[in-house]
């Protein structure tokens, strides 16, 4: 689970922005909060929402969130420069490093992990393993040294680890790229439980969708007709792999490559088209994902998802987190950005509502999105403590504030929508009185002339 981020320096964020996804004390929803009384004295919210204006930084809080994921998943190649962007609308901000730190729930054991980096080389690195009553600092990396907790296994290794860690490296990618076993569960979060949805982000392993026994592609083929996006069903179109649209270089790749009962995915990403080859024995057959729709009078008809609308497309596309976030037992954690992108108000909040009456007090999963979709801003479906808004200065600085810190201006029986869209809690966009069209249409042509 996800507990609490910072970020600081980073695009548009110049100061500390602090991020937590630790229940306040107030009573609303409280059945679904989850609660680690063993393991942590903290209770946990399942779902947190972001508001803003156009550029307030809802979306730079999410790069932020998967920069620090490739960072520590995929690290930086030797000699190649870190991937920074710090805050470049204040000269000394731009000479200062990138800071990022996460506290998170793996396994049952809470972790910070922080680091902060320029372009060239990572400043300070630090992982602590955080107790009821006292925490322990795992490693701590700072000017070129490190130092480890003494109650470390095989702090030879660790050492040696260390000695080969590059300068714009994290140690805790090199480490486990090391088979070091001593910090993989906090690499793996990274790597697997947190998952980012960007709004043209495709889920990926679609291939699921063209299984039959697979459970994704049943409860799909029951929940899309029913949210009104017309498909009855997902299916596969058998086609020759040589009719595939990809670059011959790619197509001779793939059938030198791939081994047989080898699978490969491949997306046509001009018309969103998606295909599954695989090799039996010395052929290639591939699958096309398609939709159907019911015809009048009985059948289906079937269509490429290039004609599916953008908002089905979507619902496709985001399904899969909502149900693996819903799922008995999950604990992945989705972030998504623009999460009405293309959707109706009621299909976005159906999905919410439904992910929603999933979550208890044992719940792991939890789902962290960006909307200007203000008929979300509810009470009734939202804690004010998992509504946020992001806020932008007049010097392009943002910030991120609760909407539970505005305690005079959102009881809990209050529409917080009309607050909100009035600017009190802030977080709307600042227009300027502007001329009317037709005046700025002849001051346009004086100025050509």
């Amino acid at each position: 689970m996800l507990v609490r981020v910072e970020v600081e320096n980073w695009m548009s964020f110049r100061d500390r922005a602090v991020f937590t996804m630790l229940a306040s004390k107030e009573r609303q929803h409280s059945e679904r909060i989850t609660r680690l009384p063993k393991y942590f004295p903290a209770k946990v919210l399942p779902i947190a929402a972001f508001y803003g204006g156009n550029a307030s930084g809802k979306s730079n809080f999410f790069k932020a969130i998967h920069f620090a994921k490739e960072l520590v998943v995929k690290g930086t190649q030797p000699e190649v420069p870190i991937a920074v962007q710090p805050f470049r609308l204040d000269d000394d901000a731009a000479r200062r490093p990138c800071r990022f730190l996460f506290q998170i729930l793996v396994e049952e054991v809470m972790y910070e992990f922080s680091f902060a980096v320029t372009a060239k080389t990572v400043i300070e690195e630090k992982l602590v393993r955080m107790g009821r009553t006292a925490d322990k600092v795992l490693y701590h990396r700072k000017d070129g040294k490190v130092d480890f907790a003494s109650a470390l296994v095989d702090k030879k290794f660790l050492e040696f680890a260390f000695k080969g860690t590059q300068d714009n490296q994290l140690f805790l990618t090199n480490s486990v790229l090391q088979k070091g076993p001593q910090f993989r569960p906090v690499y793996l979060w990274f790597k697997d439980a947190l998952e980012l949805v960007a709004p043209d982000t495709r889920f990926d392993p679609f291939e699921l969708f063209l299984d039959e026994n697979s459970p994704l592609c049943e409860t799909m083929n029951k929940l899309l007709p029913a949210l009104d996006t017309g498909i009855s069903h997902l299916g596969g179109d058998e086609l020759p792999f040589a009719n595939i649209p990809i670059p011959d270089d790619l197509r001779e790749k793939i059938q030198k490559e791939l081994p047989d009962g080898g699978t490969i995915r491949i997306r046509h990403e001009p018309l969103n088209e998606r295909y599954v080859v695989v090799r039996r024995g010395a052929e290639l057959s591939a699958r096309k994902l398609v939709t159907y729709h019911a015809k009048k009078g009985g059948g289906d008809v079937k269509f490429d998802m290039a004609s599916e609308s953008d908002g089905s497309q979507r619902v496709i596309d985001l399904l899969p987190a909502f149900l693996g976030a819903s799922a008995l037992g999950a604990k992945k954690v989705f972030v998504i950005d623009e999460l009405d992108r293309s959707l109706h108000a009621l299909l976005t909040r159906q999905l919410m509502e439904a992910y929603l009456d999933c979550c208890g007090a044992e719940s792991r999963a939890q789902v962290l999105l960006t909307t200007h979709d203000v008929l979300l801003m509810d009470q009734d479906l939202l804690r004010r403590d998992e509504m946020w808004v992001v806020e932008r200065d007049r010097h392009g600085a943002s910030s991120l504030v609760a909407f539970s810190e505005f305690n005079s201006d959102i009881r809990y029986d209050k529409d917080v929508r009309k607050s909100y869209l009035q600017g009190r809690l802030g977080g709307v966009p600042r227009i300027r009185p502007m001329v009317r069209f037709r005046e700025a249409e002849g001051v346009s042509r004086r100025v050509c002339k």
